[in-house]
């Protein structure tokens, strides 16, 4: 039992049936009949727009457990809505070598094609391989293997509708992963105790940040616009926040900048205001590790440093 896989599931797509408009209902035994696994949990039955933080530090304390006990790998089920922030919370958390690999589907069982059997399939090879050690969180849909912190989802409907800028880390070739780089995993957070409350704002045109005083939290992330910019009275209002602020650039790619530009609201002006760059997180990445920064009281300049660097 202990060289093999371990499988939870959280509801999702990949769960759901009915007729007509479909909801979650079934649960991790139904979905991995027919492939060989271990310790197999229903941790929850709902779908990925209402995970919790609460919700995933209990996913993580059961993927934990099992490794503890000798499991080769754990596959965590989900929807595909919020997918790409759970695979970098279990990332920034995640302290072993054996690999957490999360997964879903985009079409469920009732529809033509459903592609949810071959996800887990591909997860389940992927999180039992050798060459998958050490790399930390990884997100297998579509035969593709993603690394947490580039993992975006770029459709909202296709099967494909998962990538990543500088491309998948790997593929799923006849049953099992095949790498393009080689292994690298950041040094785990510190479970936190609590996970607070932390609003991402997305920086507009004509954006006068009064948002911003309008909060009572203990940090926020602003999405701002090209390199980490904002107007200029969104950056009076970042002047006079009572927490920290992380700026993350809105765009979907790229980093944010530190010393090109020098005009009230860019990159260099927010960090003198005390603005800490996200780097090359985007700005739901960047609200994940604030969270798990804050609430574990993690130095938040250091936690972007390391990870929203490239490697």
């Amino acid at each position: 039992m202990g060289s093999q896989v371990a499988v939870a599931s959280l509801g999702g797509t990949i769960t759901m049936t009915g007729s007509g408009a479909v909801s979650p209902t079934l649960g991790a035994k139904d979905l991995v009949a027919g492939l060989e696994v271990g310790e197999i949990a229903t941790l929850a039955t709902i779908p990925g727009a209402s995970l919790t933080f609460t919700t995933l530090l209990e996913a993580f304390d059961w993927a934990d457990k099992q490794v503890s006990r000798g499991a080769r790998g754990v596959v965590i089920i989900q929807g595909t809505d919020t997918l790409e922030e759970t695979a970098y919370f279990f990332d920034c958390l995640w302290p072993h070598e054996e690999p957490v690999v999360v997964t879903g589907a985009m079409r469920h069982p009732g529809l033509p094609g459903p592609d949810g059997p071959a996800n887990l399939a591909a997860a389940v090879a992927t999180a039992s391989a050798a060459n998958s050690r050490g790399r930390g969180a990884l997100l297998v849909l579509n035969d593709e293997i993603h690394a947490a912190r580039w993992v975006r989802k770029s459709h909202s409907s296709l099967p494909n509708a998962f990538a990543s800028l500088p491309g998948p880390l790997g593929l799923v070739v006849e049953g099992a992963p095949q790498y393009f780089h080689p292994a690298h995993q950041l040094p785990a957070l510190s479970r936190p105790q609590d996970v607070p409350v932390v609003p991402l704002v997305e920086a507009t045109l004509d954006d006068d940040g009064a948002i911003l005083d309008w909060l009572n939290v203990r940090g926020a992330v602003v999405a701002a616009t090209g390199v980490g910019h904002v107007s200029a009275g969104m950056a009076e209002a970042i002047s006079r926040a009572q927490f920290p602020v992380v700026v993350a650039t809105r765009t979907g790619a790229g980093t944010t900048f530190r010393n090109t530009y020098g005009f009230t609201g860019s990159e260099s002006d927010l960090i003198e205001r005390g603005a800490v760059m996200a780097g090359w997180l985007c700005p739901r990445k960047a609200r994940v590790l604030l969270r798990l920064a804050l609430g574990s009281q993690t130095s938040i300049e250091d936690a972007f440093a390391t990870r929203g660097s490239v490697f």
